[in-house]
């Protein structure tokens, strides 16, 4: 009885300890076994018979025909419509041959005393860092070559005069402007310090033309040290136009350095360059205008910008054209009055303006090499066009009198409205600023440069 009751009572506990299956959720995972006949269905892919049997089909062979076809014709369209684009395509300019004294300003330094601080060649050469930073091509220096006055035959091209330095100097010189891209030209004006003229007499002018010949033969210590391009300048006293022209094509030089912008009168300046430039190609007309020394900044500038966009090349005479005034004349200054720093601040303006023409000119094709269109001129105002194949177009208008002035300029291709590039009056005129042309004021000793696009 006592082992019926034990039995009895362990199969009451263990009923107790195990409650039902049904009640257990926590930790319940609930499996799904795939039936045999669910895994034969599943997709694996095409083996290749059935994918060429599918790439077969009548559906897929017209897919694919249709999307060569597409691609057929639409490279076929391209082909055809990238020739019409170059068959309508304006033809280009071919660009004009041209030399080294055609890329840029030309510095003439008659008096090189006066122009560095040494007062010799060694002066000069201290100066060339800073002339090649103004964007400047070449110098025209001289003369320094030996000659006695009204002495023909102790003349000598080939040695420097030792008020100026010595032959060492000017190869040294001659070495530090080629490292920085400047030309140097000698002045040979033969009798420069005589009173028989510059020729001596007209007796000697043939034998001292003899001597002026550049040997071809590479025996001449001084010229020969670099082989470049040389170039032949002339220059003529006349004013008159039509005699500046005739000596020109007469004498076969490659730029010629005249008188005629000298004129006060616009209207007869503007007549001077219409006749150079329509009888001789632009690559020989050379523009100069020596200004008086008391000339003031604004007028400065306004000549600076008419040379650098005259058709041709621009030759500033003296340091004085281009901001750069005796040193020793500045240093008295600097002591006598406190107004000098003013005076040396505009200098540096000067610079900076003809530094900023000068790059301009020199990436600008209408600019550089482009035709000239006189647009207006007065006795005191000026304006004309510059322009160059399918390049930005250029206009450049001046006023030289004492008021305002208003320019209403038109023409053929000539828009409304312009964008400044550069003025002499940044105040009036801003750069990027628009301005109208039908109704352009420029103030007393004004310029301004504006350009519009090529209207195609």
């Amino acid at each position: 009885m006592t082992g019926t009751g034990g039995a009895d009572a362990d199969e009451g506990a263990d009923g107790l300890m195990e409650p039902p299956a049904a009640a257990e959720k926590n930790g319940t995972v609930k499996l799904k076994v795939l039936e045999e006949d669910e895994e034969q269905t599943k997709f694996t892919g095409l083996n290749k018979e059935e994918l060429l049997r599918v790439a077969g089909s009548p559906g897929w062979v017209r897919t694919r025909w249709a999307l060569l076809l597409v691609f057929w014709i639409g490279w076929l369209g391209m082909l055809v419509g990238a020739v019409l684009i170059i068959l309508r395509a304006p033809v280009c300019r071919e660009l004009p041959p041209t030399d080294w004294w055609n890329e840029g300003p030309l510095l003439q330094i008659k008096n090189l005393q006066a122009f560095s601080e040494t007062r010799d060649l060694k002066g000069l050469e201290q100066k060339v860092s800073t002339l090649s930073g103004l964007k400047l091509k070449g110098l025209v220096i001289g003369p320094i070559h030996a000659a006695p006055a009204d002495d023909p035959m102790n003349l000598e091209f080939e040695e420097i005069s030792p008020e100026f330095g010595n032959l060492e100097q000017f190869k040294r010189l001659l070495q530090t402007a080629h490292r920085k891209g400047v030309f140097v030209v000698l002045d040979l004006t033969p009798n420069y310090r005589g009173s028989s003229g510059p020729w001596f007499s007209s007796a000697s002018v043939t034998n001292v033309a003899e001597r002026l010949k550049v040997r071809q033969d590479g025996q001449n210590p001084v010229f020969d040290v670099f082989s470049i391009i040389r170039v032949l300048i002339g220059v003529t006293e006349a004013s008159s136009a039509e005699t500046v022209s005739d000596v020109l094509s007469s004498t076969g030089v490659d730029l010629l350095l005249s008188g005629v912008l000298s004129a006060s009168d616009q209207t007869e300046r503007a007549h001077s360059v219409q006749v150079l430039y329509s009888n001789h190609s632009q690559t020989k007309l050379a523009w100069s205008l020596e200004a008086p020394r008391d000339l003031s900044r604004d007028l400065f500038k306004v000549n600076q910008l008419l040379l650098m966009t005259l058709p041709g090349t621009p030759v500033f005479i003296g340091g004085d054209g281009i901001g750069l005034k005796e040193e020793k004349e500045v240093q008295v200054l600097v002591f006598a009055h406190a107004v000098c720093s003013l005076r040396l601040q505009g200098e540096r303006g000067e610079r900076s303006f003809f530094q900023s023409i000068s790059e301009l000119r020199g990436k600008e094709r209408s600019l550089l090499f482009g035709d000239f269109s006189l647009l207006f001129n007065s006795s005191s105002s000026l304006a004309y066009l510059r322009f160059w194949d399918q390049s930005t177009r250029f206009l450049a208008a001046f006023n030289w009198a004492a008021e305002e002035v208003e320019l209403q300029l038109s023409g053929a291709g000539l828009p409304h409205h312009a964008a400044v590039v550069r003025s002499t009056n940044t105040s009036a005129l801003p750069e990027e600023s628009s301005v109208n042309l039908r109704k352009l004021r420029l103030g007393p000793g004004q310029a301004a440069l504006v350009r519009f696009p090529h209207d195609g």
